[in-house]
């Protein structure tokens, strides 16, 4: 039977779907104040890049997003609801602002749905992971699928993905030891559960090994169908062995999420090993002095941690960690 794990951290919230005892995805949502997808917010229009078709909306919170198409008679200056189908995405050299449309009418300003909710939506059982339980995230490889993520290197010597993000798609190059007719299907499977487990979407790229045949190339492609739920659209494998996938993009996928910021990921993960250390009580947290730069900006995470522990928390700088070195005593 299929469940959600969820944990409400220290900055951000988690969530995990298992199937048949398996991580098969994962989701995160950091504390901040970007409009969410979903949410219908009010808003001026500041500028029109292309008449009629597209514009910038700033929000009432001071975020722009891009509308899409400009309503007829909307003049720049004007107030506008805009109902938010994307939400901004963190990219290298030009981060893409939040992306909305015109609301239904009668339509009136609300948030969008929060992690926990959304994963309440889908009607799976929801199960909540406080800390001082088991670490029932942890025993279903969170950190390694973390790991995975952060390198873009999934798999083993028979089989391994490299995942690239570029502007245009996200690339996952197959590789490995198999033959090619081994390498193809498994080297499909492999990829349709990374889609999968980190929220990939918009335009993917998977570039299989050259295969002898069509009959090799389809059963390669039939792995996409069995380990990816739709909806999605795809492409057949071709003679080079490319296949592309579409995935509706509502927000970062895990890979962006955690790239974004690795200061503040190295701080989240080990926020996230605080609250598990020990049987509570007082600790020291020692880390990269980035990361308690951080911590001390943000007082509200070390009270919550403390409150959480029962326990006073002391934090130390120890310049010769690397960020993902921090420790809990």
């Amino acid at each position: 039977m299929a469940e959600w794990l969820y944990e409400e951290g220290i900055g951000e919230a988690r969530a995990a779907l298992i199937e048949k005892g398996k991580l098969v995805e994962a989701l995160i949502e950091r504390d901040g104040d970007a409009v969410r997808t979903g949410a219908v917010a009010q808003g001026r229009l500041v500028a029109t890049i292309i008449p009629k078709k597209r514009g910038i909306v700033r929000l009432t919170s001071g975020e722009e997003v891009l509308l899409e198409p400009i309503p007829p008679r909307l003049a720049e200056g004007a107030n506008v609801l805009v109902e938010i189908i994307r939400e901004a995405i963190a990219e290298e050299g030009r981060p893409k602002r939040a992306k909305g449309r015109m609301p239904q009418p009668g339509s009136k300003p609300h948030a969008g749905p929060s992690l926990l909710q959304r994963i309440r939506a889908t009607g799976t059982p929801v199960i909540p992971c406080p800390a001082h339980e088991e670490d029932r995230l942890e025993a279903h490889g969170w950190s390694e699928l973390m790991e995975e993520a952060i390198s873009g290197e999934v798999g083993a010597e028979d089989a391994a993905l490299r995942l690239y993000l570029t502007p245009a798609m996200l690339l996952i190059d197959v590789d490995g030891s198999l033959p090619p007719a081994q390498l193809g299907p498994k080297g499909a499977k492999l990829a349709a559960q990374a889609v999968r487990r980190m929220g990939m979407s918009g335009s993917i790229g998977i570039d299989l090994p050259t295969m002898n045949n069509k009959d090799e190339r389809m059963v390669a492609a039939a792995q996409i169908d069995k380990y990816l739920p739709l909806p999605f659209e795809r492409t057949a494998v071709n003679g080079f062995g490319f296949l592309q996938i579409i995935r509706r993009r509502e927000r970062a996928n895990l890979m962006e999420l955690l790239r974004e910021d690795p200061v503040l990921t190295a701080t989240m993960a080990l926020l996230r090993r605080a609250e598990r250390h020990g049987q509570g009580g007082a600790a020291t947290v020692t880390a990269a002095p980035a990361i308690i730069d951080l911590l001390h900006k943000r007082a509200d995470w070390i009270e919550l941690l403390a409150k959480r522990r029962g326990g006073a928390v002391t934090l130390k700088a120890d310049a010769a960690l690397s960020l993902a070195g921090g420790h809990v005593a």
